[in-house]
């Protein structure tokens, strides 16, 4: 995760004093305390997901739908950028709200879990509006803002990581709401206890914030390799859209991810493909 290593020496730097002799050649203390990792994260809760039928979380509930194969496609196509330059961690962001974008960064961890075995962190990267314990049918529960807000209490954030036991995943609440995360996401505190708990997972996958007029995606941006924009076909306006993209410094675009789009016919995709498969086999 280099450009989270990055962002540790920048930090580490705005700390120091730069007219002091041979302060260029002591070591990054953030960013060494953050990669000095026990041989073990040993996360604080675990919890049962509850979801049903009708969840639009395809990769769990419906995995021979059309919907959970374009994950399964995102997934490879995510692997073919990894072989090309280092990308761990990503952020999952969108122009407006109501774009869908909580629901692809679930479906995508959750297919990366199961198809492909990886160990994944999904993170509620939006401190402001909490939502994907209710997408899992979790109940309320502590995380990113109470770890800040207990700093005095030397918590680890690893605490607030919660393994859910019905799936091998690990997920990271945001916890309660809170009016001023900014004041997290920029701070050296949040990066080093990031890039800690990152090292365990072989992906992290960020649900973030829309882009406009919420200033976190650009505090995540440092903190990921890449960003995935969401946008749902008939909701995000084409003005807002350009907006928030213009707004963000080095977001390291991943790619985008159209939200229901309607040009292919979804309702029939399972007895069209899967349905063909078992009527082949028998001949």
């Amino acid at each position: 995760m280099s450009r989270l290593y990055d962002t540790l020496r920048r930090m580490e730097k705005q700390k120091r004093r730069p007219d002091i002799a041979g302060e260029a050649d002591k070591p990054v203390d953030l960013l060494t305390k953050a990669i000095e990792a026990p041989g073990e994260l040993l996360p604080g809760t675990s919890a049962h997901i509850t979801v049903g039928d009708t969840s639009r979380l395809v990769a769990l509930t419906d995995p021979t739908s059309l919907g959970a194969e374009k994950f399964r496609a995102l997934v490879a196509r995510l692997e073919n950028l990894r072989q090309k330059s280092e990308l761990r961690a990503l952020q999952i962001t969108s122009a407006v709200i109501n774009e869908g974008k909580s629901l692809v960064a679930a479906n995508l961890a959750v297919t990366l879990v199961k198809h492909f075995s990886y160990k994944v962190l999904l993170v509620e990267g939006d401190l402001h509006r909490p939502s994907l314990p209710d997408l899992f049918g979790l109940a309320s529960m502590e995380g990113i803002n109470q770890w800040w807000q207990r700093a005095q209490q030397d918590t680890e954030l690893a605490q607030y990581i919660c393994n859910l036991e019905n799936i091998p995943m690990s997920f990271l609440s945001a916890g309660s709401p809170y009016d001023q995360p900014s004041q997290v996401l920029q701070s050296a505190r949040f990066a080093e206890a990031f890039v800690h708990v990152s090292g365990f997972f072989d992906w992290v996958i960020v649900d973030s914030t829309p882009m406009s007029p919420i200033v976190d995606v650009n505090l995540w941006s440092r903190l990921v390799d890449g960003t995935l924009l969401v946008v749902r076909e008939g909701v995000a306006p084409i003005k807002a859209l350009k907006t928030g993209v213009s707004g963000l410094d080095n977001p390291k675009w991943l790619g985008v991810v159209l939200n229901e789009a309607s040009e292919f016919d979804r309702v029939n995709y399972s007895d069209q493909y899967y349905g063909a498969k078992k009527k082949a086999t028998k001949v």
